[in-house]
Protein backbone atom coordinates (compact mmCIF):
# COMPACT_ATOMS: atom_id res chain seq x y z
CA UNK A 1 0.00 0.00 0.00
CA UNK A 2 1.81 3.20 -1.29
CA UNK A 3 0.34 6.43 1.58
CA UNK A 4 0.16 9.75 0.61
CA UNK A 5 2.99 12.15 0.28
CA UNK A 6 3.81 14.55 2.54
CA UNK A 7 4.35 14.30 6.30
CA UNK A 8 2.67 11.30 7.74
CA UNK A 9 2.93 11.87 10.79
CA UNK A 10 0.70 12.27 14.18
CA UNK A 11 1.32 14.38 17.29
CA UNK A 12 1.84 10.95 19.01
CA UNK A 13 4.11 9.14 16.27
CA UNK A 14 6.28 12.53 16.08
CA UNK A 15 7.37 12.23 19.78
CA UNK A 16 9.30 8.86 19.31
CA UNK A 17 12.95 8.60 19.23
CA UNK A 18 14.01 7.26 15.43
CA UNK A 19 17.44 6.52 15.08
CA UNK A 20 18.13 6.57 11.29
CA UNK A 21 20.94 3.95 10.91
CA UNK A 22 23.21 4.41 8.08
CA UNK A 23 25.91 0.93 7.22
CA UNK A 24 28.47 2.21 5.22
CA UNK A 25 31.69 0.75 3.40
CA UNK A 26 33.44 2.85 0.50
CA UNK A 27 30.81 4.99 0.46
CA UNK A 28 33.18 7.92 0.27
CA UNK A 29 31.36 9.43 -3.35
CA UNK A 30 27.68 8.84 -1.82
CA UNK A 31 27.72 9.31 1.88
CA UNK A 32 27.23 12.72 1.64
CA UNK A 33 24.35 12.85 -0.65
CA UNK A 34 22.97 10.07 1.36
CA UNK A 35 22.70 12.05 4.63
CA UNK A 36 21.21 15.22 2.56
CA UNK A 37 18.63 13.28 1.19
CA UNK A 38 16.86 12.77 4.25
CA UNK A 39 13.73 14.29 4.95
CA UNK A 40 14.42 16.01 7.87
CA UNK A 41 10.70 17.96 8.15
CA UNK A 42 8.48 14.59 7.75
CA UNK A 43 10.70 13.01 10.77
CA UNK A 44 9.72 12.74 14.23
CA UNK A 45 11.05 15.48 16.26
CA UNK A 46 13.48 13.35 17.90
CA UNK A 47 15.64 11.77 15.11
CA UNK A 48 19.38 11.11 15.65
CA UNK A 49 21.64 9.45 12.61
CA UNK A 50 23.79 7.13 13.48
CA UNK A 51 26.77 6.66 10.65
CA UNK A 52 29.04 3.36 11.12
CA UNK A 53 32.13 2.98 8.80
CA UNK A 54 33.01 -0.82 8.66
CA UNK A 55 37.01 0.00 8.21
CA UNK A 56 36.46 1.66 4.64
CA UNK A 57 39.74 1.23 2.74
CA UNK A 58 38.47 5.14 1.10
CA UNK A 59 37.82 8.50 3.01
CA UNK A 60 34.48 7.19 4.03
CA UNK A 61 34.61 8.32 7.50
CA UNK A 62 36.18 12.00 7.04
CA UNK A 63 33.44 12.53 4.58
CA UNK A 64 30.58 11.74 6.92
CA UNK A 65 32.35 13.69 10.09
CA UNK A 66 32.72 16.47 7.32
CA UNK A 67 28.79 17.09 6.98
CA UNK A 68 28.30 16.17 10.36
CA UNK A 69 30.32 19.31 11.12
CA UNK A 70 28.97 21.28 8.25
CA UNK A 71 25.42 20.64 8.52
CA UNK A 72 22.80 21.34 11.49
CA UNK A 73 19.61 19.48 10.52
CA UNK A 74 20.14 16.50 12.05
CA UNK A 75 22.24 15.09 15.57
CA UNK A 76 24.59 12.38 13.56
CA UNK A 77 27.15 10.30 15.12
CA UNK A 78 29.73 9.02 13.06
CA UNK A 79 31.61 5.94 14.69
CA UNK A 80 34.78 4.16 12.54
CA UNK A 81 34.92 0.19 12.88
CA UNK A 82 38.69 -0.09 13.45
CA UNK A 83 38.73 -4.55 11.88
CA UNK A 84 36.16 -5.12 9.29
CA UNK A 85 32.88 -6.42 10.94
CA UNK A 86 31.03 -7.58 7.67
CA UNK A 87 27.57 -6.20 6.51
CA UNK A 88 26.00 -8.42 9.55
CA UNK A 89 28.35 -7.74 11.95
CA UNK A 90 27.77 -4.13 11.28
CA UNK A 91 24.45 -4.15 11.47
CA UNK A 92 24.44 -5.46 15.12
CA UNK A 93 26.22 -2.52 16.26
CA UNK A 94 23.85 -0.84 15.19
CA UNK A 95 21.04 -2.45 16.67
CA UNK A 96 23.21 -2.70 19.68
CA UNK A 97 23.41 0.98 20.15
CA UNK A 98 19.86 1.76 18.86
CA UNK A 99 18.83 -0.64 22.40
CA UNK A 100 21.32 0.66 24.69
CA UNK A 101 20.50 4.44 23.91
CA UNK A 102 16.36 3.62 24.03
CA UNK A 103 15.53 4.47 20.55
CA UNK A 104 11.90 3.14 19.63
CA UNK A 105 12.36 2.56 15.77
CA UNK A 106 16.01 1.95 13.97
CA UNK A 107 15.99 2.71 10.11
CA UNK A 108 18.40 0.56 8.27
CA UNK A 109 20.36 2.71 5.19
CA UNK A 110 22.64 2.06 2.99
CA UNK A 111 25.74 4.70 2.70
CA UNK A 112 26.06 3.81 -1.24
CA UNK A 113 22.49 5.35 -2.26
CA UNK A 114 20.92 2.08 -3.43
CA UNK A 115 17.61 3.26 -1.18
CA UNK A 116 16.04 6.51 -1.65
CA UNK A 117 16.48 8.01 1.98
CA UNK A 118 13.22 9.93 0.51
CA UNK A 119 10.85 7.09 1.35
CA UNK A 120 11.67 7.16 4.91
CA UNK A 121 8.84 8.81 6.18
CA UNK A 122 6.38 6.24 4.26
CA UNK A 123 8.58 3.43 5.63
CA UNK A 124 8.58 4.37 9.38
CA UNK A 125 4.54 5.11 9.63
CA UNK A 126 3.58 1.37 10.16
CA UNK A 127 5.89 0.75 12.77
CA UNK A 128 5.70 4.37 14.05
CA UNK A 129 1.65 3.88 14.62
CA UNK A 130 2.11 0.42 16.30
CA UNK A 131 0.71 -1.59 12.81
CA UNK A 132 4.34 -3.58 12.78
CA UNK A 133 7.24 -4.60 13.98
CA UNK A 134 9.26 -4.22 11.05
CA UNK A 135 8.68 -2.37 7.79
CA UNK A 136 10.37 -3.57 4.64
CA UNK A 137 11.00 -1.50 1.28
CA UNK A 138 10.68 -3.71 -1.74
CA UNK A 139 11.54 -3.64 -5.26
CA UNK A 140 9.41 -6.30 -5.89
CA UNK A 141 5.77 -5.59 -5.11
CA UNK A 142 5.64 -3.96 -8.51
CA UNK A 143 5.18 -6.06 -11.38
CA UNK A 144 8.29 -5.73 -13.36
CA UNK A 145 9.63 -2.25 -12.04
CA UNK A 146 12.95 -3.75 -10.48
CA UNK A 147 13.78 -4.73 -14.14
CA UNK A 148 12.46 -1.44 -16.02
CA UNK A 149 14.85 0.70 -13.34
CA UNK A 150 17.74 -1.52 -13.87
CA UNK A 151 17.78 -4.18 -11.70
CA UNK A 152 20.31 -7.14 -13.25
CA UNK A 153 18.25 -9.96 -14.97
CA UNK A 154 20.51 -12.42 -13.15
CA UNK A 155 20.07 -11.18 -9.80
CA UNK A 156 16.46 -10.59 -10.62
CA UNK A 157 15.51 -14.23 -11.59
CA UNK A 158 17.40 -15.47 -8.13
CA UNK A 159 15.77 -13.15 -5.78
CA UNK A 160 12.67 -14.39 -6.91
CA UNK A 161 13.92 -18.14 -6.36
CA UNK A 162 15.64 -17.30 -2.97
CA UNK A 163 11.89 -15.62 -2.11
CA UNK A 164 9.69 -18.04 -3.29
CA UNK A 165 11.84 -20.81 -1.21
CA UNK A 166 12.09 -18.94 1.75
CA UNK A 167 8.19 -18.38 1.65
CA UNK A 168 7.27 -21.75 1.01
CA UNK A 169 9.41 -23.13 4.11
CA UNK A 170 8.38 -20.39 7.03
CA UNK A 171 4.76 -20.17 5.47
CA UNK A 172 5.10 -16.12 4.14
CA UNK A 173 4.06 -14.39 1.76
CA UNK A 174 6.42 -11.55 1.60
CA UNK A 175 7.64 -9.74 -2.40
CA UNK A 176 11.22 -9.87 -1.50
CA UNK A 177 13.53 -11.32 1.20
CA UNK A 178 16.44 -9.60 -0.16
CA UNK A 179 16.17 -5.70 -0.02
CA UNK A 180 18.21 -3.92 2.45
CA UNK A 181 16.02 -1.26 3.17
CA UNK A 182 14.24 -1.99 6.85
CA UNK A 183 12.34 -0.03 9.83
CA UNK A 184 12.78 -2.57 12.76
CA UNK A 185 10.72 -1.88 15.85
CA UNK A 186 13.57 -1.60 18.92
CA UNK A 187 11.89 -3.52 21.07
CA UNK A 188 11.11 -6.11 18.87
CA UNK A 189 14.98 -6.00 18.27
CA UNK A 190 15.46 -6.54 22.16
CA UNK A 191 13.10 -9.74 22.06
CA UNK A 192 14.88 -11.79 19.43
CA UNK A 193 18.57 -13.26 19.82
CA UNK A 194 20.09 -11.30 16.97
CA UNK A 195 23.76 -11.09 18.32
CA UNK A 196 24.04 -14.89 16.94
CA UNK A 197 23.31 -14.13 13.70
CA UNK A 198 25.92 -14.20 10.74
CA UNK A 199 28.28 -11.37 9.91
CA UNK A 200 27.56 -12.05 6.32
CA UNK A 201 25.29 -10.49 3.61
CA UNK A 202 22.78 -13.41 4.67
CA UNK A 203 22.59 -11.75 8.67
CA UNK A 204 19.45 -9.94 6.57
CA UNK A 205 18.07 -13.63 6.36
CA UNK A 206 18.26 -14.64 9.45
CA UNK A 207 16.51 -11.71 11.26
CA UNK A 208 13.56 -12.31 8.91
CA UNK A 209 13.53 -16.09 9.95
CA UNK A 210 13.92 -14.61 13.72
CA UNK A 211 10.76 -12.21 13.36
CA UNK A 212 8.63 -14.89 11.93
CA UNK A 213 9.40 -17.38 14.65
CA UNK A 214 8.74 -15.20 17.16
CA UNK A 215 5.26 -14.68 15.62
CA UNK A 216 6.39 -10.38 14.96
CA UNK A 217 4.74 -8.45 12.37
CA UNK A 218 6.36 -7.41 8.95
CA UNK A 219 5.03 -5.07 6.53
CA UNK A 220 6.24 -3.92 3.15
CA UNK A 221 5.96 -1.30 1.26
CA UNK A 222 6.92 -0.30 -2.62
CA UNK A 223 10.55 1.47 -3.14
CA UNK A 224 12.21 2.43 -6.74
CA UNK A 225 14.74 0.19 -7.81
CA UNK A 226 18.09 1.88 -8.23
CA UNK A 227 22.03 0.59 -9.63
CA UNK A 228 24.21 3.36 -10.44
CA UNK A 229 28.32 2.62 -10.19
CA UNK A 230 28.67 1.36 -6.87
CA UNK A 231 30.77 -2.11 -5.95
CA UNK A 232 28.96 -4.92 -5.33
CA UNK A 233 30.69 -7.01 -2.69
CA UNK A 234 28.03 -10.03 -2.64
CA UNK A 235 29.51 -13.10 -3.88
CA UNK A 236 26.05 -13.89 -5.37
CA UNK A 237 26.31 -18.31 -5.22
CA UNK A 238 27.95 -18.13 -2.02
CA UNK A 239 25.20 -15.88 -0.83
CA UNK A 240 22.64 -17.86 -2.16
CA UNK A 241 24.00 -21.37 -0.40
CA UNK A 242 23.63 -19.17 3.05
CA UNK A 243 20.58 -18.61 2.12
CA UNK A 244 19.35 -22.22 1.51
CA UNK A 245 22.09 -23.14 4.75
CA UNK A 246 19.63 -21.08 7.03
CA UNK A 247 16.40 -21.55 6.05
CA UNK A 248 17.15 -25.70 5.97
CA UNK A 249 18.85 -25.18 9.24
CA UNK A 250 15.64 -22.95 10.89
CA UNK A 251 13.26 -25.75 9.72
CA UNK A 252 15.33 -28.13 11.16
CA UNK A 253 15.31 -26.33 14.33
CA UNK A 254 11.29 -26.05 14.71
CA UNK A 255 11.17 -30.13 14.47
CA UNK A 256 13.58 -29.90 17.28
CA UNK A 257 16.13 -32.03 15.55
CA UNK A 258 18.99 -30.04 15.51
CA UNK A 259 19.72 -26.72 17.83
CA UNK A 260 21.05 -23.32 16.71
CA UNK A 261 20.92 -21.04 19.31
CA UNK A 262 20.22 -17.69 16.84
CA UNK A 263 16.92 -19.17 16.16
CA UNK A 264 15.91 -19.57 19.68
CA UNK A 265 13.12 -17.16 19.92
CA UNK A 266 10.98 -18.71 22.52
CA UNK A 267 9.57 -16.25 25.29
CA UNK A 268 10.60 -18.31 28.12
CA UNK A 269 6.68 -19.67 28.74
CA UNK A 270 5.48 -23.33 28.29
CA UNK A 271 3.63 -24.30 24.88
CA UNK A 272 1.75 -26.93 24.84
CA UNK A 273 0.61 -27.96 21.33
CA UNK A 274 -2.04 -30.79 19.77
CA UNK A 275 -0.19 -32.72 17.60
CA UNK A 276 -3.75 -34.08 15.70
CA UNK A 277 -4.25 -35.54 12.10
CA UNK A 278 -1.12 -37.17 11.44
CA UNK A 279 0.60 -39.97 13.14
CA UNK A 280 1.81 -38.53 16.58
CA UNK A 281 2.18 -39.49 20.02
CA UNK A 282 -1.33 -37.73 20.88
CA UNK A 283 -3.09 -39.78 17.96
CA UNK A 284 -1.53 -42.92 19.05
CA UNK A 285 -2.54 -42.86 22.78
CA UNK A 286 -5.94 -41.35 21.96
CA UNK A 287 -6.67 -44.24 19.41
CA UNK A 288 -5.35 -46.90 22.01
CA UNK A 289 -7.63 -45.77 25.00
CA UNK A 290 -11.01 -47.74 25.54
CA UNK A 291 -14.69 -46.17 24.71
CA UNK A 292 -15.77 -44.86 28.35
CA UNK A 293 -12.59 -45.24 30.31
CA UNK A 294 -11.63 -44.17 33.20
CA UNK A 295 -8.08 -42.39 32.91
CA UNK A 296 -5.48 -41.17 34.83
CA UNK A 297 -3.59 -38.26 32.25
CA UNK A 298 -0.64 -37.48 33.79
CA UNK A 299 1.60 -33.84 33.12
CA UNK A 300 -1.64 -33.24 31.50
CA UNK A 301 -0.71 -29.49 30.26
CA UNK A 302 -3.67 -27.59 29.57
CA UNK A 303 -5.85 -30.41 28.80
CA UNK A 304 -6.02 -31.21 24.80
CA UNK A 305 -5.60 -35.15 24.75
CA UNK A 306 -8.15 -35.12 27.43
CA UNK A 307 -10.63 -32.61 25.20
CA UNK A 308 -10.38 -35.77 23.02
CA UNK A 309 -10.37 -38.37 25.21
CA UNK A 310 -14.17 -37.01 26.22
CA UNK A 311 -15.42 -36.90 23.05
CA UNK A 312 -14.90 -40.89 23.85
CA UNK A 313 -16.84 -40.84 26.54
CA UNK A 314 -13.56 -41.53 28.70
CA UNK A 315 -13.89 -39.92 32.46
CA UNK A 316 -10.18 -38.36 32.58
CA UNK A 317 -8.62 -36.86 35.57
CA UNK A 318 -5.57 -34.49 34.71
CA UNK A 319 -2.45 -34.19 36.87
CA UNK A 320 0.28 -31.42 36.77
CA UNK A 321 1.90 -29.57 39.09
CA UNK A 322 -0.08 -26.11 37.13
CA UNK A 323 -3.78 -25.93 38.35
CA UNK A 324 -5.78 -26.55 34.74
CA UNK A 325 -9.24 -24.82 34.64
CA UNK A 326 -10.73 -26.80 32.15
CA UNK A 327 -14.11 -28.37 31.48
CA UNK A 328 -12.70 -31.71 30.37
CA UNK A 329 -11.61 -32.87 33.24
CA UNK A 330 -13.70 -35.08 35.35
CA UNK A 331 -11.00 -34.30 38.21
CA UNK A 332 -7.72 -32.45 38.75
CA UNK A 333 -4.36 -33.58 41.05
CA UNK A 334 -2.46 -30.79 41.45
CA UNK A 335 1.25 -32.71 42.11
CA UNK A 336 4.53 -32.36 41.11
CA UNK A 337 5.81 -35.71 39.47
CA UNK A 338 9.58 -35.05 40.38
CA UNK A 339 8.10 -35.29 44.43
CA UNK A 340 9.06 -38.05 46.28
CA UNK A 341 5.78 -39.07 47.08
CA UNK A 342 2.54 -39.73 44.77
CA UNK A 343 -0.47 -38.00 46.14
CA UNK A 344 -2.79 -39.67 48.48
CA UNK A 345 -5.67 -39.10 46.37
CA UNK A 346 -5.18 -41.57 43.37
CA UNK A 347 -6.84 -43.96 42.69
CA UNK A 348 -6.67 -46.89 40.25
CA UNK A 349 -7.79 -46.39 36.42
CA UNK A 350 -8.69 -48.12 33.18
CA UNK A 351 -5.95 -46.33 31.54
CA UNK A 352 -3.35 -43.96 32.82
CA UNK A 353 -0.96 -41.91 30.04
CA UNK A 354 2.34 -40.90 30.63
CA UNK A 355 2.64 -38.60 27.05
CA UNK A 356 6.79 -37.11 26.75
CA UNK A 357 6.87 -36.70 30.70
CA UNK A 358 9.01 -39.65 32.03
CA UNK A 359 11.98 -37.67 30.37
CA UNK A 360 11.22 -34.84 32.82
CA UNK A 361 11.93 -36.51 35.47
CA UNK A 362 14.87 -36.79 37.67
CA UNK A 363 14.23 -40.06 38.86
CA UNK A 364 12.07 -41.60 36.74
CA UNK A 365 12.34 -45.38 38.28
CA UNK A 366 11.48 -44.38 41.42
CA UNK A 367 7.90 -42.79 39.86
CA UNK A 368 7.72 -45.85 37.85
CA UNK A 369 8.08 -48.15 41.15
CA UNK A 370 5.58 -45.57 42.70
CA UNK A 371 3.23 -45.50 40.44
CA UNK A 372 2.30 -49.24 40.28
CA UNK A 373 2.54 -49.51 43.94
CA UNK A 374 -0.05 -46.70 44.44
CA UNK A 375 -2.45 -47.48 40.83
CA UNK A 376 -2.20 -51.27 40.25
CA UNK A 377 -5.79 -52.58 39.62
CA UNK A 378 -5.33 -55.84 37.94
CA UNK A 379 -5.38 -55.03 33.95
CA UNK A 380 -4.51 -51.07 34.21
CA UNK A 381 -2.97 -50.03 30.68
CA UNK A 382 -0.16 -48.12 31.21
CA UNK A 383 0.30 -45.94 27.88
CA UNK A 384 3.79 -43.62 27.48
CA UNK A 385 5.78 -41.88 24.90
CA UNK A 386 9.27 -40.27 24.93
CA UNK A 387 11.88 -39.58 22.63
CA UNK A 388 14.16 -41.69 20.55
CA UNK A 389 17.77 -40.53 21.68
CA UNK A 390 18.94 -42.83 19.12
CA UNK A 391 17.49 -41.14 16.38
CA UNK A 392 19.33 -40.67 13.01
CA UNK A 393 19.77 -36.78 13.49
CA UNK A 394 20.99 -36.79 17.23
CA UNK A 395 23.29 -39.72 15.88
CA UNK A 396 24.76 -37.77 12.65
CA UNK A 397 24.99 -34.71 14.97
CA UNK A 398 27.18 -36.53 17.81
CA UNK A 399 29.38 -38.00 14.59
CA UNK A 400 30.33 -34.39 13.57
CA UNK A 401 31.14 -33.72 16.86
CA UNK A 402 27.37 -31.78 17.98
CA UNK A 403 25.11 -32.07 21.01
CA UNK A 404 23.76 -29.15 21.86
CA UNK A 405 20.88 -28.74 23.33
CA UNK A 406 17.62 -26.20 23.20
CA UNK A 407 13.65 -25.12 23.74
CA UNK A 408 12.28 -28.33 22.16
CA UNK A 409 12.36 -31.56 20.70
CA UNK A 410 14.25 -34.52 21.38
CA UNK A 411 17.44 -32.32 23.36
CA UNK A 412 14.74 -30.12 24.97
CA UNK A 413 16.75 -28.03 27.52
CA UNK A 414 14.27 -28.88 30.27
CA UNK A 415 14.87 -32.99 29.34
CA UNK A 416 16.84 -34.94 31.92
CA UNK A 417 16.46 -38.79 30.89
CA UNK A 418 16.75 -39.83 27.87
CA UNK A 419 16.10 -43.46 26.92
CA UNK A 420 16.43 -45.11 23.54
CA UNK A 421 14.05 -48.14 22.75
CA UNK A 422 16.22 -51.26 24.73
CA UNK A 423 16.87 -48.34 27.61
CA UNK A 424 13.25 -47.61 28.02
CA UNK A 425 12.03 -51.62 27.80
CA UNK A 426 14.89 -52.37 30.71
CA UNK A 427 13.97 -49.66 32.56
CA UNK A 428 9.87 -50.80 32.50
CA UNK A 429 10.70 -54.85 32.94
CA UNK A 430 13.02 -53.66 35.87
CA UNK A 431 10.79 -51.63 37.62
CA UNK A 432 7.12 -54.17 37.75
CA UNK A 433 6.29 -53.45 33.89
CA UNK A 434 4.97 -55.90 30.96
CA UNK A 435 5.75 -54.46 27.97
CA UNK A 436 2.85 -54.95 25.46
CA UNK A 437 3.44 -52.92 22.46
CA UNK A 438 6.31 -50.97 21.41
CA UNK A 439 5.92 -48.39 18.14
CA UNK A 440 8.40 -45.54 16.75
CA UNK A 441 7.04 -42.33 16.28
CA UNK A 442 7.70 -40.31 13.06
CA UNK A 443 8.68 -36.68 13.51
CA UNK A 444 5.84 -33.76 13.50
CA UNK A 445 7.12 -33.07 10.13
CA UNK A 446 3.19 -30.91 9.85
CA UNK A 447 3.60 -28.98 12.75
CA UNK A 448 6.86 -27.89 11.63
CA UNK A 449 6.17 -27.23 7.52
CA UNK A 450 2.53 -26.99 7.88
CA UNK A 451 0.04 -29.06 6.26
CA UNK A 452 0.97 -29.25 2.92
CA UNK A 453 2.32 -31.36 0.34
CA UNK A 454 6.12 -31.44 1.73
CA UNK A 455 5.13 -31.76 5.98
CA UNK A 456 2.89 -34.89 4.30
CA UNK A 457 5.81 -36.22 2.17
CA UNK A 458 8.36 -35.87 4.62
CA UNK A 459 6.11 -37.69 7.38
CA UNK A 460 5.31 -40.60 5.21
CA UNK A 461 8.81 -41.29 4.12
CA UNK A 462 9.90 -41.31 8.02
CA UNK A 463 7.56 -43.63 8.71
CA UNK A 464 8.49 -45.93 5.61
CA UNK A 465 12.12 -45.21 7.34
CA UNK A 466 10.76 -46.32 10.60
CA UNK A 467 9.47 -49.76 9.44
CA UNK A 468 12.73 -50.58 7.75
CA UNK A 469 14.80 -49.12 10.96
CA UNK A 470 12.89 -48.15 13.91
CA UNK A 471 14.99 -47.35 16.63
CA UNK A 472 17.18 -45.36 13.62
CA UNK A 473 14.93 -43.38 12.47
CA UNK A 474 12.19 -42.77 15.24
CA UNK A 475 11.31 -39.48 16.67
CA UNK A 476 9.70 -40.68 19.94
CA UNK A 477 9.20 -43.96 21.21
CA UNK A 478 4.76 -45.51 22.08
CA UNK A 479 4.91 -47.85 24.91
CA UNK A 480 1.74 -49.57 26.13
CA UNK A 481 2.45 -51.81 29.03
CA UNK A 482 0.64 -53.40 32.10
CA UNK A 483 1.66 -53.43 35.99
CA UNK A 484 2.62 -56.51 37.44
CA UNK A 485 1.18 -57.24 40.54
CA UNK A 486 3.30 -55.96 43.47
CA UNK A 487 4.75 -57.81 46.07
CA UNK A 488 2.59 -56.41 48.59
CA UNK A 489 -0.71 -57.71 46.48
CA UNK A 490 1.11 -61.20 45.78
CA UNK A 491 1.46 -61.86 49.33
CA UNK A 492 -1.38 -61.10 50.57
CA UNK A 493 -3.03 -63.09 47.62
CA UNK A 494 -1.09 -66.11 48.66
CA UNK A 495 -1.80 -65.87 52.42
CA UNK A 496 -5.88 -65.59 52.12
CA UNK A 497 -5.56 -68.58 48.95
CA UNK A 498 -3.63 -70.34 51.52
CA UNK A 499 -6.70 -70.15 53.95
CA UNK A 500 -9.21 -70.95 51.75
CA UNK A 501 -7.29 -73.70 51.28
CA UNK A 502 -6.82 -74.91 55.01
CA UNK A 503 -10.71 -74.09 55.62
CA UNK A 504 -11.81 -76.49 52.70
CA UNK A 505 -12.73 -79.94 54.42
CA UNK A 506 -13.89 -81.55 51.35
CA UNK A 507 -12.51 -82.29 47.70
CA UNK A 508 -9.69 -80.91 46.41
CA UNK A 509 -7.91 -79.01 48.65
CA UNK A 510 -4.76 -77.88 47.19
CA UNK A 511 -4.61 -74.08 46.22
CA UNK A 512 -6.21 -73.04 42.93
CA UNK A 513 -5.85 -69.66 41.34
CA UNK A 514 -9.08 -67.09 41.91
CA UNK A 515 -11.07 -66.30 38.99
CA UNK A 516 -9.62 -62.71 38.42
CA UNK A 517 -6.26 -64.00 38.83
CA UNK A 518 -3.88 -61.37 37.02
CA UNK A 519 -2.77 -61.86 33.78
CA UNK A 520 1.17 -61.53 32.91
CA UNK A 521 1.14 -61.06 29.56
Amino acid sequence: MILAKGNVLTEETSSKRVLIFIVAYNAEKTIQQVLRRIPVDQMPRETDVLVIDDASSDLTFRAAEAYRKEEGDLNITVLYNPDNQGYGGNQKLGYAYAIEHGYDVVALVHGDGQYAPEKLPELLKPVLDGEADACFGSRMIERGAALTNGMPRYKYVGNKILTWFENFFLGTDLSEFHSGYRIYSVPALAEIPFRHNTNDFHFDTDIIIQFVLRGLRIREIPIPTYYGDEICHVNGMAYAGNVVLSILGASIHRMGLLYQRKFDVDDGKPHYDLKQGYCSSHVMAVEAVDEGARVLDLACGPGYVAHLLTKKGCHVTGLDRVIADEPQFDGFIEHDLNAEELPPELGTYDTILALDCIEHLAHPERFLALLRQRCYAGRTRFILTTPNIAVFPVRLALLLGQFNYGPQGVLDLTHTRLFTFRSLKRMLDQEGYDVLRVKGIPAPFPKALGGGWLGRMLLAINQALIFVWPTMFSYQIFVEARFRPPLKHLLSRAVETSARAREDEVGDTSPQPSADRDSHD
